[in-house]
């Protein structure tokens, strides 16, 4: 991630943004999910900045640390004027990659660690239409971005558990998080044999977004009739 980008962020967060460029950061959120993965770990460590650092004297000796840090590896003839928090956020990227952060994050599960998306086999059970064929295609081969229109074509004729399962897991891989989570709230509230499913889902989705409270209260209504429940098991000891 570059500097301007991080310092867009940052306007973004702070309300520095006139309303055109605010509408056109969130309308490239919405279509890159690279672009707005960045921006949840930039959200993400200004928020452990904040909450690693409730005493002056501590944030005094991190800006020291960052600022020695930041003069090795920034163009050392630029000016700085003072440092806003985009500033100890670049830093703080650049610690990490050289190894020299030393904040221990690693003690956290990650959604890699629990995110195993089944397979989808529409074709399996009866006739479908070409769209339904194409999104079940793409959704197995991991083109998340291009099955989540193809779901949604599909979910104006067709509005099944089952293909609003798989459309929500999409829009999860791709960190549509407001959407993902409607949708996996509006199957758990159902009857269907996804409704265990939706709610793991909906844990998951917290854990991607690094809310690992949320993430554990969600786990605790699980079932534990739920057919994986030794995984919701597991992700409760690891956020223990």
């Amino acid at each position: 991630m570059n500097e301007e980008r991080y310092i867009l962020f940052d306007q973004y967060l702070q309300g520095e943004l006139t309303i055109e460029a605010k509408n056109d950061f969130e309308k490239q959120l919405s279509a890159d999910s690279e672009f707005a993965s960045e921006f949840e770990t930039f959200k993400n460590t200004q928020l452990q900045l904040a909450n690693k650092f409730e005493f002056e004297q501590e944030r005094e000796v991190f800006k020291e640390n960052l600022t020695n840090i930041s003069n090795k590896h920034f163009n050392k003839k630029t000016k700085v004027i003072g440092l806003k928090p985009w500033y100890f956020a670049v830093a703080a990227s650049i610690a990490v990659l050289f190894g020299l952060f030393f904040f221990n994050y690693s003690q956290n599960p990650t959604f890699a660690d629990y995110n195993n998306p089944e397979q989808a086999f529409f074709t399996e059970r009866g006739t479908i239409d070409a769209t339904l064929k194409e999104a079940e295609m793409e959704y197995n081969a991991k083109r998340y971005n291009k099955a989540i229109p193809l779901f949604e074509t599909v979910l104006q004729k067709q509005k099944t558990a089952e293909i609003q399962f798989f459309y929500g897991v999409s829009l999860l891989e791709e960190s549509h998080y407001v959407k993902a989570e409607a949708v996996f709230n509006a199957l758990k509230t159902g009857t269907s044999v996804y409704k265990d499913k939706a709610v793991w889902y909906l844990a998951l989705s917290k854990l991607k977004q690094k809310d690992y409270k949320a993430c554990k209260e969600i786990l605790q209504t699980i079932s534990q009739d739920f057919e994986d429940y030794d995984d919701v098991q597991d992700l409760l000891n690891d956020l223990d």
